[in-house]
């Protein structure tokens, strides 16, 4: 047991202890008052055996009840609203018609910005915001439970436009609470089963998979649809039913495409092509992370062959994959099996945050770049662990991030990207700009000295078998 348990412990038995003193000390005057009356007490041994019994007796029920009373508490003690374990519960005895989601996007960010106490208050001020707006609605006892922190789940019979526009509403009227800044999203699913566990799994889904240009476009999906949609995406990935399509990087020196980025969609005889924002929280959440990679390097190595050798890919790999050792032994195998030239391929890394072990994550990379793969990282520029990356890590190639191309016309962006250029040219790094739609920002980028450019202003991305029509 832990010490903090023995601790928490020996304050409730003192607290009963308490507590049941004064109740043994009512019956004791009780029985004074109202039995003995003054009369001689023959007080033998059998009775003060009784005396302690329920002495003990008292105290430890007391104690057993307050036990029970934390464990079996049935809210958040933050936010009012009934804790997981609870609202599941709930959600059994009613079987609602519509569970909805509403995640604090930025929970993680506020709390190592504002106390504790802050954050608690801006929660608890979230649950009563919440049942407020569904109790003008028309919805008086709303069945709300809080998961995660950051997720406050509501489980409704109702229309689901109706719930939208409550949520909508809720969204816009309250980004900023206390005077702190809130970002939400939310999703609503229908036609709910029984399975409300992985209910509120496949929400989690939907706001991982919405738009960031529009994240509420579409936040209403069945339960039925959502299920016959993770069917398609395991068996898609069993199958290896990868479909590529290949952005073409323009070779600003040689004045050619001899690079392709490699965008990957699902194919799926039920739900057509399944776009990535859709599957991988999908593939994350049923731990298929480090299958999906497998499978897409090995298409990738196997298309290697059927092009000419001049042309190299670039194709994103999850780090978690990267870092595993099984994964590792597995491409490495298979690079030797296939004898391909390995440093066609370019992995792709994106990551906000600095790994917490470092060293160790660079000894992968290094690990993958002495069998000759080589090493992009994208988003270049956009948070500080790009920048530590690169102090400790000479990669191969940079993809700046695309805030730099679509703001040329802007002195600073202008002024930041041609350092982070010429900083890339003395480190002997490539450079690679996205996201070139112009004839000006062709001309713009090609005068800092970019290496490479893609964009549509480049050129439209092209399918497998066109991509091996041209360069076989």
């Amino acid at each position: 047991m832990l010490f903090s348990e023995k601790a928490e412990r020996g304050r409730r038995f003192t607290l009963a202890l308490r507590a049941g003193i004064p109740v043994l000390l009512l019956v004791f005057l009780v029985f004074i008052t109202t039995i003995y009356k003054g009369n001689h007490l023959d007080f033998k041994l059998e009775d003060g055996l009784l005396l302690a019994a329920i002495t003990f007796i008292t105290i430890y029920f007391i104690y057993f009840l307050m036990d029970l009373s934390v464990e079996e508490t049935l809210i958040d003690q933050t936010t009012g609203v009934f804790n997981k374990k609870t609202f599941i519960k709930k959600l059994e005895e009613n079987t609602p018609q519509a569970i909805a989601c509403l995640s604090i996007q930025n929970l993680s960010s506020l709390n190592e910005n504002y106390s504790a106490d802050q954050i608690d208050s801006v929660l608890y001020a979230i649950s009563k915001k919440l049942n407020l707006a569904f109790r003008q609605n028309g919805i008086p006892n709303l069945l709300m439970g809080r998961d995660r922190g950051s997720e406050f789940l509501i489980a409704l019979n109702d229309n689901t436009i109706h719930i939208e526009t409550i949520l909508e509403t809720m969204r816009k009227e309250n980004s900023r609470i206390d005077n702190i800044e809130i970002e939400y999203k939310y999703a609503i699913i229908t036609d709910t089963n029984k399975d409300f566990e992985k209910i509120i799994l496949q929400l989690r889904d939907l706001i991982a998979s919405q738009d960031e240009n529009e994240p509420h476009s579409n936040p209403t999906n069945s339960a039925q649809d959502l299920s016959e949609l993770e069917q398609c995406v395991i068996r898609s990935i069993q199958n290896r039913k990868l479909l590529l399509s290949f952005r073409p990087l323009l070779n600003t020196q040689s004045n050619s495409i001899d690079t392709y980025e490699i965008a990957v969609k699902l194919n799926s005889n039920l739900q057509k092509t399944i776009l990535p924002r859709v599957f991988l929280p999908i593939v994350n959440r049923l731990g298929l992370g480090r299958e999906y990679d497998f499978t897409l390097i090995q298409h990738i190595i196997d298309l290697l062959p059927l092009i000419n050798d001049r042309a190299s890919f670039i194709f994103n790999l999850s780090p978690f994959s990267l870092r595993d050792p099984s994964f590792q032994e597995k491409v490495f195998n298979y690079l030797e099996e296939k004898k391909v030239n390995p440093s066609r391929l370019i992995i792709q890394l994106y990551e906000r945050k600095t790994h917490h072990d470092l060293s160790g994550y660079l000894k992968t990379l290094k690990k993958f770049r002495s069998h000759g793969i080589r090493i992009c990282i994208d988003n270049f520029g956009s948070s500080h662990a790009s920048m530590k990356y690169m102090k400790h890590f000479k990669f191969d190639m940079v993809q700046f991030d695309r805030d730099y191309v679509t703001h040329l016309d802007d002195d600073t962006s202008y002024a930041m990207l041609h350092s982070l250029i010429e900083m890339s040219k003395d480190l002997h790094v490539k450079t690679i700009a996205k996201w070139v739609d112009t004839p000006i920002q062709e001309e713009k980028l090609k005068i800092l000295g970019i290496d490479y450019l893609q964009g549509f202003g480049i050129s439209d991305p092209i399918e497998e078998e066109t991509l091996i029509e041209k360069h076989n």
